[in-house]
């Protein structure tokens, strides 16, 4: 999956893209941004695979933000003027897209997108794109990085999810359990409870009703209704 984010001042050149990306099962936009320097901060600071960046906007130009890009990330431009294109790939940029913007010429640039990291030997984010996933957090504007390895077990909180991680930290994000369970890997996580998914990964040992995780004080229940489906997936590892 593909993490996005879009950078123009015009809401309505916004919201087409945000519509194009929907239409996508591979890519996600986890944010947009009419500020660019709002922009800017946040993918310095979080993991971003593709920003669809707008040329002329005010305070600071798609030019200037690409100079002050700290990470190595995928950039489309999109601007209704052409004759920045030159320049635009003075910068490398995966694309040039004049608006208004067809659907086919934006999605042969999220395909150019997908072609640079699988034809890469060595990706430039350094790890797998589809090992991780980004989650809102409680904290307004804030995004998190959780990588799948560090995830224990998942706790439903009525509207909101904890996600506890092997670092001992507790995400609070607005999700459900839904959510989850369609985006963790299914050989590697499986929902024991109606309030619980866990890391098989983690897993120390099974007491009756009662699953015990490796550094984590807590047990987690094995309801009656997901039990089948848990020894199911564990059968292959059983000794008998």
């Amino acid at each position: 999956m593909l993490l996005s984010v879009i950078v123009d001042d015009e809401a309505a050149a916004i919201k087409i893209l945000e519509n194009y990306i929907a239409r996508l099962p591979y890519i996600e936009n986890i944010a947009s941004f009419s500020d660019p320097v709002k922009a800017l901060t946040f993918v310095n600071e979080n993991s971003i695979d593709a920003v669809f960046l707008d040329i002329n906007m005010p305070h600071l130009t798609g030019f200037g933000f690409m100079d002050l890009l700290k990470v190595r990330t995928k950039v489309v431009l999109t601007t209704a003027y052409s004759e920045y294109a030159l320049d635009g790939y003075k910068y490398d940029v995966v694309d040039y897209l004049t608006k208004p913007i067809p659907f086919d010429d934006f999605l042969k640039a999220v395909q150019k997108i997908q072609n640079r990291y699988t034809s890469s030997s060595k990706p430039e984010l350094g790890e797998d794109i589809n090992d991780y996933i980004m989650v809102k957090t409680e904290h307004k504007g804030k995004y998190v990085k959780i990588k799948f390895d560090e995830i224990l077990y998942i706790e439903s909180l009525k509207n909101y999810v904890a996600i506890n991680t092997t670092k001992g930290d507790k995400i609070i994000t607005l999700l459900t359990m839904k959510d989850l369970v369609d985006r963790l890997p299914s050989d590697f996580f499986i929902r024991t409870h109606k309030s619980y998914i866990v890391s098989l990964n983690h897993l120390k040992f099974i007491d009756g009703g009662e699953i015990v995780l490796e550094s984590a004080e807590d047990k987690i229940p094995l309801g009656i209704t997901y039990r089948d489906n848990f020894f199911e997936l564990l059968e292959r590892k059983m000794m008998h």
